[in-house]
């Protein structure tokens, strides 16, 4: 078996067609410490291939939670996850191309990758703020803050240039 990097489910090369047969193997897949991707039943256990993260986040809602920002996200799957310390966005920057990589950890060990247009909408909620001596962009999400990337130099020097 084997998870494409878009998401999809494949079955000794073909995609899996039915979401309630993903649902139900993604509800046995774990992680190993060493990296790897297992579906394990009281039965059985065997190894699959995922080539990127084994969920994609395709859909975020915003909302106030006491007060605060709440960020939910809806994988490929139906699965409603909200960042908070248990469930952190973290984003890989590639270091020549600065592409960003966005994740979102669905359970201990498994991510769903943040597709393109929802890390946009990120992106629009995103705010400075300083994190170890540096400034950042990031989100809130239940009282915790996850950076997406520094501030672009060039901004920095427009703003005290404002100031």
């Amino acid at each position: 078996m084997r998870i494409a990097k878009d998401g999809t489910w494949h079955y000794r090369g073909s995609p899996i067609g039915r979401k309630e047969l993903v649902c139900l193997f993604a509800s046995v897949l774990r992680r190993e410490p060493d990296g790897s991707y297992w579906l394990e039943t009281p039965a059985e256990r065997g190894r699959i291939t995922v080539e990127d993260a084994p969920f994609v986040a395709v859909e975020v809602f915003w909302r106030r939670c006491d007060g605060r920002q709440c960020l939910t996200f809806r994988t490929n799957l139906d699965e409603m996850v909200t960042a908070d310390a248990d469930h952190p966005i973290r984003v890989a920057i590639h270091p020549r191309s600065r592409e960003p990589r966005p994740y979102l950890m669905v359970r201990p060990g498994l991510e769903a990758r943040i597709n393109r247009a929802v890390f946009y909408e990120l992106v629009a909620l995103a705010e400075p703020e300083r994190v170890g001596g540096r400034e950042v962009l990031g989100v809130w999400s239940e009282g915790v803050f996850f950076p997406i990337d520094e501030v672009p130099a060039e901004s920095r020097i427009t703003d005290a240039a404002a100031e």
